[in-house]
Formats: structure tokens, C-alpha cells, sequence
């Protein structure tokens, strides 16, 4: 794609593929503007936005661009943490990540963006090989998709590290942030026993999840492992737990979809983000599945489609 001459908002969020992306399209005679966007964190826990900031900024002065920030706190706390408790509340299993690309790192950045006159927007996801991060992108609307801008989308982990050396950027060294995007440092699982108490473990724990079987009294006499939720009741305070977490229904529903292709050119989908790829069809609002099946399809979390490699589209598992 030509961006020179093009006014491109790009998201830094203080980490090296950001901060590469812009570099790319500085280089490449984009009129670039590095946004940072301040997200909504937990009262009285520690976060790390601030320093996530100075590091977004200290990529802007280096690469010589203008250095703007986007509170979107409002957006955060509404879709994406209100979003993600009332899920887990439920006894569902949500996916925060996507909210926060289609609500927030999209959605108001996007708007952000476009209201300020730029042309496009950009981010440092990646959308193929072995970082592919196109899972989270499947509830992004169709029309900001295509005015987005993946600069280091289809490189390799190692070749953009190798770029933020040659670019010189303040961050090359850093180390990738893990975890859900409003926490920072604090686990999901600390944020979760303050938010919801820790005397229910059916709304702590999700379907498919790793579990460490101390303290669970249906398997205090078998320590061998490992051990997976398999099933769970919310309102007796159990959970089920098994060797395996294969098995799941041959017919996955699911609702909410967002398209970016036709739903009937779908083969594969995959229901956890770096979960295996599962063969099937699209019929009307469920996917059929015709090969192996080695985890349970969890209600709550996303079913995203592909065929070849290629994002068609995604949904939210209802069954």
C-alpha cells in the first residue's frame, strides 16, 4: 500500500511492534502521529500505564512525531470490564482482548483518529506465521478493518526486534507485555478475587483451563495430573474437573457474528485463541465440525472462522 503523503494515526502502545510500525511508515513518507491511548485500570492496584506512556513518547521524540494521548477510560470500563465480569458472573468465558480491539483500539481510536483528519490508522498486531493475532480482530466492523493499517503484520517476531535496532527505537530490548490488556501487571486471577470473592471456583475457573488440584476437594486424593474444568455449576460452587479436555458437542453455536467474507466459505475455526484449528462448515448461525474435536467449545468465548489462512469472520459461542 502507497501511505505516502497519507495522515496516519498510529497506536503506540509503548512496545516494540508499535513502535516499528510507525517507523515503517515514517520511512515509507507517511505523515505519521504516534497516539497513546489510556485505557480505565483497577483503583488501589498497580498498573503500569505510565510507564507504558513515557515509553510511547520516548518513540514519538525519537522517530520525530507528533505525540498525542486518547483517554478512553469510559470505553474500557464499560466494554470491557463491566463486559468481562458480568461474563464471568454468568459462569461464561469472555474475551476481553476482543472487546478491547473492537471497543477500544479500534473503535475509539479509529473514531479519535478520523475526527482529527488522519486518513488511516495503524497498529502493530500481526495477522499471520506463528505471532498471528487475527483471533482478536474478528469483531472489528468491516469498514475500520479496511481503514487499518498493519505495518509489521506479516513479519516475523525476530525481523521486527531486528528492525527496532536498525531503527534505533527506545524499546527494542523490551520485553513483550502478557496478560489482559487493562492489567498490566495484575493477573486476571487477582483482579477476579476482588471483584467476585474467592468462595466460588465456578467463577474463577474456565472451561478448558489448566487447574492445580490442591485445595480442590474432588481431587484431593488423585495429585497426578494434569487436571482440566471440563464443566461447572454456578450456582452449587462446583466444578468438574478431568484428565483430558477433549470431547465438546460435533455442532457449535454461536451468535453475534461479524463478517468479512462469506460465512459458507468458511473450513476451519478455532475456538481459543492458539487452540487448534478445527475442520467443519457453516450452517446458518452453527459450525459442524467434520474433524478432530480436543477441547470444549467454552459459551462465552470466540468461534473465529478462516479458510486457507484467511480471516473470514467470528462469532461468540452460545453452545
Amino acid at each position: 500500500m502507497d501511505v505516502k503523503g497519507k495522515k496516519i494515526f498510529v497506536g503506540l502502545s509503548g512496545g516494540v511492534d508499535s513502535a516499528v510500525s510507525a517507523a515503517i511508515l515514517k520511512r515509507d513518507g507517511a505523515i505519521v502521529t504516534g497516539v497513546f491511548i489510556k485505557g480505565w485500570y483497577p483503583p488501589g492496584m498497580p498498573c503500569t500505564w505510565a510507564v507504558e506512556r513515557r515509553d510511547a513518547m520516548r518513540v514519538a521524540a525519537r522517530l520525530h512525531i507528533p505525540f498525542l494521548t486518547l483517554d478512553a477510560g469510559a470505553e474500557y470500563k464499560k466494554y470491557v470490564v463491566d463486559y468481562m465480569l458480568a461474563e464471568y458472573r454468568a459462569g461464561r468465558t469472555p474475551n476481553p482482548d476482543i472487546m478491547c480491539n473492537r471497543e477500544v483500539k479500534f473503535g475509539a481510536f479509529y473514531r479519535f483518529a478520523i475526527s482529527a483528519g488522519a486518513d488511516s490508522i495503524a497498529t502493530g498486531h500481526y495477522r499471520s506465521g506463528k505471532k498471528d493475532q487475527s483471533y482478536f480482530l474478528w469483531a472489528v466492523p468491516k469498514d475500520i478493518l479496511s481503514k487499518t493499517i498493519f505495518p509489521v503484520g506479516a513479519m516475523k517476531k525476530d525481523d521486527v526486534r531486528a528492525l527496532a535496532k536498525k531503527f534505533n527505537m527506545p524499546v527494542a530490548e523490551k520485553k513483550d507485555s502478557q496478560g489482559v490488556c487493562f492489567l498490566g501487571s495484575v493477573s486476571i486471577n487477582e483482579f477476579l478475587i476482588r471483584e467476585l470473592g474467592s468462595d466460588n471456583p465456578a467463577l474463577l475457573y474456565t472451561l478448558g483451563q489448566r487447574v492445580n488440584p490442591d485445595g480442590l476437594p474432588c481431587v484431593a486424593s488423585a495429585k497426578q495430573g494434569p487436571w482440566y474444568v471440563v464443566g461447572k455449576d454456578v450456582e452449587k460452587k462446583e466444578i468438574q474437573v478431568s484428565k483430558t479436555r477433549a470431547g465438546g458437542a460435533r455442532d457449535i453455536q454461536f451468535t453475534d457474528a461479524n463478517w468479512f467474507m462469506e460465512p459458507s466459505e468458511a473450513t476451519e475455526a478455532q475456538c481459543r485463541y492458539r487452540g487448534q484449528r478445527i475442520l467443519g462448515r457453516i450452517e446458518g448461525n452453527r459450525f459442524l465440525v467434520t474433524g478432530a474435536l480436543s477441547e470444549i467449545p467454552a459459551p462465552g468465548q470466540s468461534i473465529v472462522f478462516y479458510k486457507n489462512d484467511k480471516l473470514l469472520g467470528g462469532g461468540i459461542i452460545t453452545a
